[in-house]
C-alpha cells in the first residue's frame, strides 16, 4: 500500500491521546480466558465498552498538549504516511472518509465525519472507560473510532495474522463500516442481545467487513481534497491477502479454537473466518455497498 507523497494529510480527523493519563476508577471485566474471549468477541471490531460492563466515564478522551501535537507535527504529507505507522493510519482515515463522503453524496445522502482517537493504556469514551485490552472499537454514542496502536502487534502475535500495513487499514475501514451503519440506522440491529451464527450481531459485523472491502475497491480511485488525485496510489494483491488473512484471524471459530479449545457457533457474535473473508472480498470485488446486504 502506497500513498501520494505530495498529498496533505488532514490530522483534524485524528485525536492523538497517546500518553494521556485518564482519571477515574479501574475498568472492570472478568479476567482469564473467559474475560479475554468476552473482550475479543464483544469489543474487537464492535461495540462500545459499556456493553461489557466496563466502567462509565467522561464522553471525551483526555489528552495532554504534547501528545495532541505529535500527529499534527509529524504527519503532514503522504510521504510521512509511507514512512510512519501513525501517519499511515491518519492517511487511511482520510481516504476512508473521503470515500464515504463521496458515496453518501452520490446516493443523495449526507455523510457526517467521525474522528479516530489514538490512545494508550486507557481512554474515556461516550460508551464508558476502555483500556487497551479491548482492542479497536467504534462508539456510536460519541461517533468515534478508538485505536491503541499496540493492538496491531497483538493481531499478529496473539491472533496469528500475517500483519502488514493493509491488515491495519482493514481494521480501520471495518470500524468506519460501523460508523456508516450508525448513520444509516443499521447498527442498532445488533443491539437485540442475541448471539449465534445467524444472529443480527454477526450480520452487522459481516456487513462492516463488506464495507471495508467496498472502500478498498475504491481507494485508488477516490480523489484527495488537497491534490484531486487519489491519496492511496496502489494496493497490491499481497495487500488484499493481508486484509483477508486479518479477517480470518479474528473469525469467531478461529478465536474460540485458539482460546477455549472448541468451537461453539451458538455464541458467535462476529462470524466465522470463512464468512469474514467472504464478505470482505464481496465488497472488494463489487465496490458496491448495495451488495453488502448480509440481512437477506
Amino acid at each position: 500500500m502506497q500513498f501520494d507523497d505530495d498529498a496533505d494529510l488532514d490530522t483534524s480527523e485524528v485525536e492523538d491521546a497517546r500518553g494521556s493519563r485518564v482519571p477515574g476508577g479501574r475498568a472492570t471485566i472478568g479476567g482469564g480466558i473467559a474475560g479475554l474471549i468476552a473482550l475479543v468477541l464483544g469489543l474487537l471490531f464492535g461495540v462500545g465498552p459499556d456493553q461489557l460492563g466496563l466502567s462509565s466515564g467522561n464522553p471525551e478522551p483526555v489528552a495532554t498538549s504534547s501528545s495532541v501535537s505529535e500527529v499534527q507535527q509529524s504527519c503532514r504529507t503522504g510521504r510521512d504516511a509511507n514512512s510512519r505507522e501513525d501517519c499511515r493510519l491518519v492517511a487511511v482515515v482520510n481516504s476512508t472518509q473521503d470515500f464515504w463522503n463521496a458515496e453518501f453524496t452520490r446516493r443523495g445522502g449526507r455523510y457526517a465525519p467521525a474522528s479516530t482517537v489514538f490512545f494508550t493504556g486507557r481512554v474515556n469514551t461516550g460508551c464508558g472507560t476502555a483500556t487497551s485490552a479491548v482492542g479497536p472499537f467504534y462508539c456510536p454514542v460519541d461517533r468515534r473510532v478508538y485505536l491503541d496502536l499496540g493492538f496491531f502487534e497483538e493481531l499478529r502475535t496473539k491472533f496469528g495474522a500475517s500483519g502488514g500495513p493493509f491488515a491495519q487499514a482493514y481494521v480501520v475501514a471495518h470500524e468506519y463500516g460501523h460508523h456508516v451503519q450508525n448513520l444509516t440506522g443499521t447498527l442498532q440491529k445488533a443491539q437485540d442481545g442475541r448471539q449465534g451464527a445467524n444472529s443480527n450481531a454477526v450480520k452487522v459485523e459481516l456487513q462492516a467487513d463488506c464495507y471495508a472491502g467496498v472502500w478498498a475497491h475504491n481507494a485508488t480511485r477516490t480523489p484527495d481534497g488537497s491534490t484531486g488525485r487519489p491519496l492511496i496510489t496502489s494496493l497490491t494483491d499481497e495487500d488484499i491477502r493481508d486484509g483477508l488473512d486479518a479477517a480470518a484471524a479474528i473469525g469467531d471459530d478461529r478465536i474460540q479454537e485458539r482460546f477455549q479449545g472448541r468451537v461453539t457457533p451458538e455464541s458467535w457474535t462476529h462470524g466465522s473466518a470463512q464468512q469474514r473473508q467472504q464478505w470482505f472480498y464481496q465488497g472488494y470485488r463489487t465496490g458496491d455497498m448495495a451488495r453488502c446486504n448480509t440481512f437477506r
